[in-house]
C-alpha cells in the first residue's frame, strides 16, 4: 500500500474544468461484446465495454484518456483482439453512460472499484488468462492507482502517453496554475510508484506536446519495478500514436503480454 493523497483537495471547480472533458456518446453494443454498469456509489454507476477474443488469453482491463469514452474503442480493439488479449474498457463518471461528475477523488476510487468487477467477473465466466492493467494519458491515474494497490493480482502495468506526477499534470493543462500547494501530490504520486514492482511498459510520443515526453522518463526512473520498458514513438504527439507508430506500439504490447504470461 503506498501513501495516500488527499485527493478532495483537487476537487475544485477552476481546477476539474482544464482535467475532465465529458462525453455523453454511446454505440450499439458490437457482436461478440457484452457491454456493463459498474456500480460505484448510491445510485451512481460507470460504464464498460468487454471485448473479448477467448477464455484463456491475457484480459487487459484499460482506462482511456480524456475526451474519450469506451464506445471510442469499437475499433481499436479488434487489433488487441488480434494480438490475443481481451479488452475491458471501462469509463469515468459523466463519461458515455456513466452517472455522476468525475472528480479526482472519485475517479481514483472508482479505478478500485472497476478492478474489482472485472477481476471477479472474470472469475465468474470462467476467464483462466492472466490479468494486466492499462491507462493512456489521464488514465494513468486510474491505471498506477490499482497497480498500487493489487500488485499481487496483476501480471504486468501498461502506461501510454501518461504522466508520473499529478501536480506536473495540473501544472501543464492549467497555465495559471502554480506549484503552491502541490507538494503532497508530488510526493505521493512518486511514493505510489516507488511501490509497484510487477512489470512495467510505457510508450510515449517523442513530441507529446501534452504531457512531455520527459514525463515518460521520470516515470521509468521511479517506478520500483526491475523489469521496465520504455518505448518512444518518433515523431508522435499526444493523440497520433497509432497513426506514426501502429505496428511497433502493438508488436512491443504482444511481445510484453507474451512475456508475462504462463
Amino acid at each position: 500500500m503506498s501513501e495516500v493523497a488527499d485527493w478532495s483537495k483537487l476537487d475544485q471547480p477552476q481546477i476539474l474544468m482544464f482535467v475532465f472533458h465529458p462525453r455523453e456518446d454511446w454505440t450499439p453494443t458490437p457482436p461478440g461484446t457484452s457491454d456493463h454498469s459498474i456500480p460505484v456509489a448510491d445510485g451512481v454507476s460507470i460504464s464498460g465495454r468487454f471485448y473479448a477474443t477467448s477464455l484463456d488469453a491475457p484480459s487487459i482491463l484499460y482506462f482511456h484518456g480524456n475526451g474519450e469514452v469506451v464506445y471510442d474503442y469499437d475499433d481499436i480493439a479488434p487489433i488487441y483482439n488480434s494480438i490475443g488479449a481481451n479488452l475491458f474498457v471501462v469509463d469515468y463518471r459523466g463519461y458515455g453512460q456513466s452517472g455522476g461528475s468525475p472528480t479526482f477523488s472519485n475517479t481514483v476510487s472508482d479505478a478500485r472499484t472497476a478492478f474489482e468487477y472485472f477481476r471477479d467477473t472474470l472469475k465468474a465466466d470462467g476467464y483462466t488468462g492472466p490479468s494486466f492493467i492499462m491507462g493512456r494519458s489521464l488514465g494513468s491515474l486510474s491505471a498506477v492507482e490499482i497497480a498500487s494497490n493489487y500488485g499481487d493480482e496483476l501480471r504486468g502495468l501498461i502506461i501510454e502517453s501518461g504522466f508520473a506526477s499529478v501536480s506536473k499534470l495540473l501544472l501543464y493543462l492549467i497555465p495559471i496554475m502554480t506549484s503552491a500547494g502541490l507538494t503532497e501530490f508530488e510526493r505521493a504520486s512518486l511514493a505510489r510508484l516507488r511501490s509497484i514492482t510487477m512489470p512495467v511498459l510505457l510508450i510515449h510520443g517523442e513530441y507529446d506536446e501534452i504531457i512531455p515526453a520527459e514525463q515518460a522518463q521520470v516515470f521509468y526512473e521511479n517506478v520500483g519495478s526491475a523489469d521496465k520498458t520504455l518505448l518512444t514513438i518518433p515523431w508522435a504527439g499526444h493523440n497520433d500514436i497509432l497513426l506514426r507508430g501502429m505496428d511497433k506500439y502493438f508488436s512491443t504490447i504482444r511481445e510484453f503480454l507474451l512475456k508475462h504470461s504462463p
